[in-house]
């Protein structure tokens, strides 16, 4: 098998929830070797949001596959001292530590680049490690809240979280890029320079769109369900079987389109009410009641038939069961087998393809499971590793 692209590369990983995990299970898939740093005994609490995939929790198995799981007390000495002995070896250091926590161990990035100077060290933090809100605790939901995510998302009549850890998914994958940006600057230039990436930073640049519209128009998008705020029409709507499918008219081109070979309207086309794309977002209701009026006469297979012959973008709105079943997951061959502490999943591939490689797919973590195995590599005998069990350092 091909090399993976980053064989070679150790990273260390006081990591806990679903920011910095996630970013450093992206490293491993690219044959990074991730150290998993996790406190004796429990663990990462992540391990128990949920017992449901053969009693493990969905977000760990998602989160930690080809990771190594060693346990420390980092507030013991001997915890620290092996520590620092991992981080001697190691290329990357990551950490999304609760706030002050790294710096009261001497682990943020400008003690460790006084100790090591070649180590790439990425901060994943709340509201970012300076600044008025720097001590605060940041949940995922929180930021959503904080961002105005939550403001623009659900109905007129009542917001809504969006239904995955949007915040930690953004900000895992920005330490994710910075730390390979990082990695490339160091062999190229031979510095290395620290990463510091926030849930809240991280949310608010995937709310740049909204922002502009909101600072620029005078008032922020409307929430309005599945509809597009300023696109129209752009949403789900009801079929004579009662299945929703959504479509999106992007042009004038597929607007003509629509009227004239989907919704047999022509005069449609340039009535006053609909003619440009801002008309039609002013009209949205009128022009709603004539798609939905449509729809009732047709289940929805015919309404996708008949959208994707008229070259009109369309698709059903799937359920997490429909998902799983998703024929182009299946024939592209997506799903993996990957192990688990009690048995076996299957995973998704990494989305990203690169020519010629594989991703590494290797199994999830028990807690500690490599603890021995990574003490011995650091010189520990036998006898070291068991005192050490027995005074609670690992």
């Amino acid at each position: 098998m091909t090399q993976l692209p980053l064989s070679g590369v150790t990273v260390v990983s006081v990591e806990q929830a679903v920011a910095a995990p996630f970013a450093t299970r992206q490293l491993a898939d690219l044959g990074a070797r991730v150290i998993k740093v996790e406190r004796p005994g429990e663990g990462d609490f992540a391990r128990r949001y949920d017992t449901t995939v053969h009693g493990e929790s969905s977000y760990f198995v998602w989160l930690n596959r080809s990771k190594e799981s060693l346990t420390l007390d980092l507030k013991t000495p001997r915890g620290r001292e092996i520590l620092e002995e991992l981080l001697a070896l190691a290329d990357v250091f990551v950490q999304n530590l609760a706030p002050g926590a790294a710096s009261r161990l001497g682990l943020d990035s400008g003690a460790l680049a006084e100790r090591h100077a070649s180590l790439i060290s990425c901060t994943v933090s709340g509201y970012g490690t300076t600044g008025p809100w720097a001590e605060r605790k940041a949940y995922d939901l929180l930021v959503q809240c904080q961002t105005g995510l939550v403001s623009l998302t659900g109905t007129g009549e009542e917001t809504a979280r969006v239904g995955i850890s949007v915040a930690d998914i953004a900000a895992g994958m920005y330490a994710y890029s910075g730390i390979l940006t990082a990695l490339y600057v160091r062999a190229t230039t031979g510095a290395a320079r620290a990463v510091e990436v926030s849930l809240f930073e991280a949310l608010a640049e995937w709310m740049s769109q909204p922002a502009y519209y909101t600072r620029y128009g005078g008032s922020q998008p409307p929430r309005i369900g599945t509809q597009h705020a300023t696109i129209a029409p752009y949403g789900a709507y009801a079929a004579a079987d009662g299945k929703q499918v959504l479509f999106s008219i992007q042009n004038q081109r597929e607007w003509a389109a629509l009227c004239e070979r989907f919704l047999q309207r022509p005069e449609l086309v340039d009535d006053p009410r609909f003619a440009t794309g801002p008309d039609r977002v002013t009209h949205r209701d009128e022009l709603n009641a004539i798609i939905a009026e449509h729809f009732r006469r047709s289940d929805a297979a015919e309404i996708m038939r008949q959208l994707t012959e008229t070259g009109i973008a369309n698709a059903g709105v799937n359920d997490v069961e429909d998902f799983l079943a998703h024929p182009v997951l299946t024939k592209r061959g997506r799903w993996e087998e990957v192990g688990i502490p009690n048995g076996v999943v299957r995973s998704l591939r990494p989305p990203v393809d690169l020519a010629g490689v594989r991703p590494r797919m290797e199994p999830v973590p028990a807690v500690g499971e490599h603890t021995e195995s990574i003490l011995a590599e650091l010189g520990r005998t036998l006898a070291d590793i068991k005192t050490l069990h027995a005074d609670g350092v690992i």
